[in-house]
């Protein structure tokens, strides 16, 4: 064995670092995650969520309910969005995810504090993630007593009667039990088929011409669109096979509800895998390599799962986060699962979600198209 040489091994080192500086995309991943990892975690993370958006149902307009509303917006915790004209508007609210909280105030309820009969206070909360009520209702708990007594120093309370103005029902809805279950679980749908569907179409062209094999799509008649559509379809199947499996997984083992349609759901999933699908097809016509579309993959799912709210309340974060967790498929196939499952939403009350992940296919499916190699270099 030769004796070791420093000047050899510097030339190795200059050599491995000039061939990074080249591979531009590697070297703006290894700058870039880092970054994006540091900023979400720093800025866009937040457990404890605040300023969630609440309606009323007023049946009774006096000034203790009108005083409860505003101790409610200055606890920081809800943000009062509107007043629902009936118990109806307010539970269509509810079932939409447009508010997290509907307070309803029922008549005569500022006569029966006067005369200290402790009228009930209905709160419903939209409890499909756990995580998002507990904080608000805990301060809403303590809200009775600290808004009402300076201004009923004198009210007359009935002998043995419980602790606190107001008897307080809160309503944990589409998941009374709060089991994270039936929060994660259906997540874990959205998040496995991000993960698959994005890294096997990713590499897919990337492999083919590592191997020699991608001259023989070059050679063909066959258009850009017709490439990138035809290798789609195969994974379209094992995206359906993986839903199959984690639905029977729900069902059987968790016992996640399947309060919607199926076939609704199914119809849902199947846009969703197109997104991924026309993602990881984006990404393999851009990069040059298999390590390259990981590469992509992962920049891609790390904000996916982030800012979605899978794994962190999305109404926690900051408006910025929250934007930009709307452009992602995910966050919209969240709601939309969610909604079926737990609350048996129809397709009249997620065409929005509908509509934006079809703009985001139609999007990047002409970013695709438009990097779409014909040559080998």
């Amino acid at each position: 064995m030769s004796n070791f040489s420093l000047s050899r091994w510097l030339g190795i080192v200059i050599k491995e670092f000039t061939q990074l500086r080249r591979d531009r995309l590697t070297f703006g991943m290894i700058v870039g995650i880092p970054l994006l990892q540091l900023i979400l975690f720093g800025f866009a993370i937040n457990s404890d969520p605040k300023h969630l958006p609440t309606a009323v149902v007023m049946h009774d307009t006096g000034p203790f309910s009108r005083a409860w509303v505003a101790a409610m917006e200055n606890s920081d915790y809800f943000r009062i969005v509107g007043t629902a004209a009936s118990d109806a508007d307010a539970t269509a609210l509810l079932a939409r995810g447009e508010v997290q909280f509907v307070v309803s105030f029922p008549r005569d309820f500022n006569r029966d504090l006067v005369r200290g009969l402790r009228p009930q206070l209905l709160v419903e909360a939209d409890a499909t993630d756990p995580t998002v009520a507990g904080g608000a209702i805990s301060v809403l708990n303590q809200l009775g007593q600290r808004v009402f007594t300076p201004d009923l120093p004198g009210a007359q309370r009935p002998p043995g009667a419980a602790p606190g103005r107001v008897d307080l029902r809160v309503h944990r809805r589409y998941n009374p039990e709060s089991k994270t279950a039936y929060n994660i679980v259906p997540g874990l749908l959205g998040v496995i088929l991000t993960m698959t569907m994005v890294l096997m179409t990713g590499l897919a062209m990337t492999r083919e011409r590592e191997r020699g094999t991608f001259e023989n799509l070059l050679s063909t008649p066959a258009t850009a669109f017709e490439v990138m559509t035809g290798k789609i379809v195969p994974y379209i199947v094992i995206g359906l096979i993986q839903v199959t499996l984690v639905l029977l997984a729900a069902r059987g083992i968790f016992h996640v509800p399947m309060r919607g349609s199926v076939l609704l759901l199914y119809a849902l999933v199947l846009l969703f895998i197109c997104a991924n699908l026309a993602i990881g097809i984006t990404f393999s016509s851009i990069a040059r390599n298999q390590l390259q579309a990981m590469q992509l993959t992962f920049f891609f799912f790390l904000p996916s799962i982030l800012l979605s709210g899978f794994m962190f309340p999305f109404r926690g974060m900051p408006e910025w986060a929250q934007a930009v967790g709307n452009l992602l498929p995910l966050t919209h196939f969240l709601i939309m699962v969610r909604g079926v499952m737990l609350k048996g939403l129809g397709l009249d009350m997620l065409w929005s979600q509908v509509g934006a992940i079809t703009a985001f296919i139609l999007a990047v499916l002409a970013v695709g198209i438009k990097t779409f190699r014909r040559t080998m270099d």
